[in-house]
């Protein structure tokens, strides 16, 4: 009688490392009346030199796993720190906002919020209407000229991170254009374009384009609401 834990083999089948592993996975106990496999069995070091039993690899492994899950669980903990305090700041600056009364006052805030917490450089606020105006931090130009020099940027509707076209650079930034090096560009929406944010960073590597823009988005979508009653008393 053949013995009722042993891998099926058969002539015309080639049998593979693949199925010899499958099988003891699938019988753990294989070995358990097998002294003789045991003892004949060969394990290197993972980093080479001399041969070690088999407890030691489980071992082994077993630690290299339990280091990894470390590395893991301080990682997921750097990010839930790192989202408390985005939570936290932009709380701050969302309260900030919702106090001032003015648009000179909201385009300050705005900016001061974004570069004492958000660890950027400069922040530009482009608010589409006419006549052409400077309103505080904020600059007031027609939506045709906008158009023809970041239309691009303005046609999706969504934030564009990452290193913009030079001419981009300068009419978001017209004080500060040859010393940005990389940007965020978010279209004030929901609702009819009402202008852009445009935040930048004299790092080249600060906005890419791989970046999440959940924050922006919001900000953008929150700005969007505020901004119609202060362009109202404003005018």
């Amino acid at each position: 009688m053949s013995d009722a834990v042993s891998p099926p083999r058969h002539s015309h089948e080639k049998l593979t490392a693949d199925a010899v592993a499958d099988y003891l996975k699938n019988h753990p106990g294989f070995f358990q009346a097998r002294d003789d496999l045991l003892l004949s069995l060969e394990l290197t070091h993972p980093h080479g030199g001399a041969a070690i039993s088999l407890l030691e690899r489980q071992v082994s492994i077993l630690r290299e796993r339990n280091m990894a899950m470390r590395e893991r669980l301080a990682s997921l903990v750097d990010n839930a720190r790192r989202n408390d305090r985005l939570f936290d700041q932009t709380r701050q600056l969302i309260l900030a906002l919702l106090e001032t009364t003015r648009l000179d006052a909201l385009a300050a805030a705005l900016e001061q919020g974004l570069i004492q917490n958000f660890d950027v450089d400069f922040v530009s606020l482009i608010l589409f209407g006419s006549p052409p105006a400077r309103v505080g931090a904020a600059r007031v130009v027609p939506s045709s000229e906008a158009h023809q020099h970041i239309g691009g940027l303005l046609k999706s509707n969504r934030a564009t991170c990452g290193v913009l076209r030079r001419e981009e650079f300068h009419y978001l930034f017209p004080e500060q254009g040859a010393a940005v090096g990389s940007a965020a560009a978010i279209p004030l929406v929901p609702g009819p374009q009402l202008g852009m944010l445009a935040i930048g960073s004299r790092d080249p590597e600060h906005f890419r384009s791989s970046m999440g823009t959940l924050f922006l988005s919001y900000l953008a979508e929150v700005l969007g609401r505020l901004l119609p009653a202060h362009l109202r008393s404003n005018s």
